[in-house]
């Protein structure tokens, strides 16, 4: 296989929100790090379209070459952090994997407010509070709890003192298989208001080709979790894709055209367009295929495990901005139409460690989420953080 390179939050109309593997010794983390297998008992962005997305924008190419500047450090001292949802006055929301609570950052004096803690967090491995998303006046989690990865959503009462602000939770979806590996945890409402939900193959690969199991793919469900009328892979299902191993990034480009970043095994990291009822190969294949296996869709872009192992993935002018973990580098991928225009072209390689979530700003900003506290990383003094980025 050859290699190609390289969320007033609670106004009705607002939905931004934030937007690694096979048993056996040969299998790896989402870091590409060899892993044992699991045992037996383990088993947001919904980008409104950016100005730059209206009918009288300049839909000109993106540059072939970028630009990326920290413009300010919007927090600091944040413990695993996973989960970002951008509310539209400049605030945040930030998930903890491992604590179970939500905090909210003030977006101009970093200020942190404990929202509350998620009841029925079960931090392992990668897996606990993972995603957030925003939608009316309610906050969405995904999370692992004692017995799967589920979906629930609190109402959000910012009246209330702090640490007490969520309401008890509601579930949206559960029996997600969970694994203390590959638990997926993207979740964002796309721009047809539907909930998508990026899950992982649990450390079970077959699962990725059942169609009768959530593992290892992409779901899109009504706010309520119930399956849309049409849209997906078949009807009355919640699936919109399958042949996936690890997704932990999703975006929508300008045209509403959905993305996706997964994580590889020994390999390829992915990047791929996400159509209703494709199959993304894994784990058949994983990178591209170059035709050698019919009924598998080959990524867009693909990287080695090391450069990449990517996880937050975000749209702005013009291009995909995808966090690398084990790569410790924020990727640009600029588009024209379904392909890139030019190289993959990695920023900010080994200046702030991990990169978890990157999350767009609606304009030319985005803002990025360290990972140096979720035990693989190498923590410094303040991690983790949040940044603010500019970029071209």
């Amino acid at each position: 296989m050859r290699r190609s390179g390289s969320t007033a939050l609670l106004a009705a109309a607002v939905m931004l929100a934030a937007t690694a593997c096979a048993g056996g010794p040969a299998a790896k983390d989402e870091d590409g790090e060899a892993e044992s297998p699991p045992k037996p008992s383990e088993q947001q962005s919904s980008p409104e379209a950016a100005p730059e997305d209206s009918p009288s924008a300049d839909r000109s190419l993106p540059p072939a070459k970028g630009k990326v500047e920290v413009t300010t450090t919007v927090a600091t001292g944040l413990d695993s952090p996973w989960g970002l949802a951008a509310l539209p006055e400049g605030d945040l929301l930030v998930s903890s994997r491992d604590s179970g609570k939500i905090v909210r950052v003030d977006g101009e004096s970093g200020k942190k407010t404990e929202l509350g803690e998620v009841p029925g967090v079960e931090a392992q491995g990668e897996g606990g509070l993972l995603g957030l998303a925003v939608k009316d006046n309610y906050v969405y989690a995904y999370y692992t709890s004692a017995s799967d990865n589920r979906i629930v959503r609190m109402l959000y009462n910012p009246k209330k003192s702090q640490g007490q602000q969520l309401g008890a939770p509601s579930k949206v979806f559960s029996d997600l298989p969970k694994s203390s590996t590959h638990n997926g945890g993207r979740i964002a409402f796309g721009p047809d208001e539907m909930l998508y939900v990026g899950t992982g193959d649990a450390g079970a690969p077959d699962r990725s080709q059942d169609k009768e199991s959530p593992a290892g793919k992409i779901l899109r469900m009504q706010p309520d979790g119930s399956p849309p009328e049409d849209g997906n892979a078949e009807d009355e299902s919640v699936v919109l894709s399958l042949g996936h191993r690890n997704v932990q990034g999703l975006a929508w480009d300008r045209e509403k055209r959905l993305w996706a970043s997964e994580f590889g095994q020994n390999e390829w990291d992915e990047l791929n367009l996400v159509k209703p009822g494709k199959n993304y190969g894994w784990p058949e294949v994983e990178g591209e295929n170059d035709g050698e296996q019919s009924g598998f869709t080959d990524p867009v872009a693909q990287w080695t495990t090391d450069e990449a192992s990517p996880s937050g993935l975000a749209w702005a002018k013009g291009s995909l901005w995808m966090a690398g973990l084990g790569g410790e580098r924020l990727w640009r991928i600029p588009l024209d139409g379904e392909k890139p225009l030019a190289e993959p072209e990695a920023f900010l390689e080994g200046d702030h460690g991990r990169l978890r979530t990157v999350v767009s700003d609606g304009s030319d900003g985005l803002w990025l989420v360290t990972s140096n506290t979720d035990g693989r990383g190498d923590p410094k003094k303040g991690d983790d953080r949040i940044l603010k980025l500019k970029v071209r």
